[in-house]
């Protein structure tokens, strides 16, 4: 018997259980028809599986729910599958044949995979990104961002480049972006982010100085808010909500002892 972490495009397939909860479903074999991608995921000592669909199949029980849900309604166990059952698909459809000389790549272990004609070995790699709370007493930077489709303020983020540590790449992207300078900066943890093969560090750091100028190209715009009177900022799935909740904690504490 295999989990199965079933996709079409950003959407997984779930069961809802007489309880009223959602797992995925465990089966010896594939749920549905038309797979065209299926892939073993390691997770400890099990073996699961993921597939991904070339057109979405229809279901007679369970139902579709977007991937950034999972964290929502499935254990965190089975989010964290669904994640990286996700980021190995994407995965392997970005890397189907070798950089080198364009030839057909073939499996060589459940992470990596192996180029027959210049012998050539990759592995499936991650792109980190770095998002912080950015605060000023009372108050937290939030912009909208060009990027962002959904209708809500966001924090700081972005890529690390090339010979950069985290701390200097979000140096780099606040001045970029906002034109301040910050300091002050504690780690405050990570996420894997499968949209489509990230891990997000996340830190929260103080004003130090500077007027807010936005970078054109990335922000639409934003402002400093105070953290009772906060506008729409994203769901509870994401890094960037556990970084706000936890700063609006810490300043309500402040504001009780006083």
């Amino acid at each position: 018997m295999y989990y199965w972490y079933v996709f079409n495009n950003r959407e997984l397939l779930v069961l809802k259980t007489a309880g009223g909860d959602y797992e995925v479903p465990c089966t010896e074999e594939c749920p549905v028809s038309g797979e065209s991608a299926v892939l073993d995921v390691p997770v400890g000592d099990m073996i699961c599986k993921a597939v991904m669909l070339k057109d979405k199949a229809d279901i007679t029980c369970g139902e579709w729910i977007p991937a950034r849900r999972s964290l929502d309604v499935l254990s965190a166990n089975h989010a964290s599958n669904a994640f990286k059952a996700l980021e190995m698909l994407d995965w392997n459809s970005q890397t189907l044949y070798c950089g080198h000389c364009g030839t057909r790549q073939v499996l060589k272990t459940k992470i990596s995979k192996y180029c027959p004609q210049c012998e050539v070995e990759t592995w499936a790699k991650l792109s980190p990104a770095v998002i912080a709370v950015i605060c000023r007493e009372d108050e937290i930077l939030l912009v909208k961002s060009k990027t962002v489709r959904r209708d809500c303020y966001v924090l700081i983020s972005g890529f690390v480049e090339l010979g950069e540590s985290l701390e200097e790449c979000l140096h780099r992207e606040v001045k970029e972006e906002t034109g301040l300078k910050i300091k002050n900066i504690r780690y405050f943890g990570s996420q894997a982010w499968p949209f489509p093969r990230n891990v997000m560090v996340g830190y929260i750091a103080e004003y130090d100085s500077g007027e807010l100028c936005f970078q054109e190209e990335e922000i639409e715009s934003g402002g400093w808010f105070r953290y009772d009177a906060l506008p729409q900022i994203p769901d509870r799935i994401s890094i960037s909500r556990q970084l706000i909740d936890a700063w609006v904690c810490e300043r309500e504490k402040i504001a009780r002892s006083h």
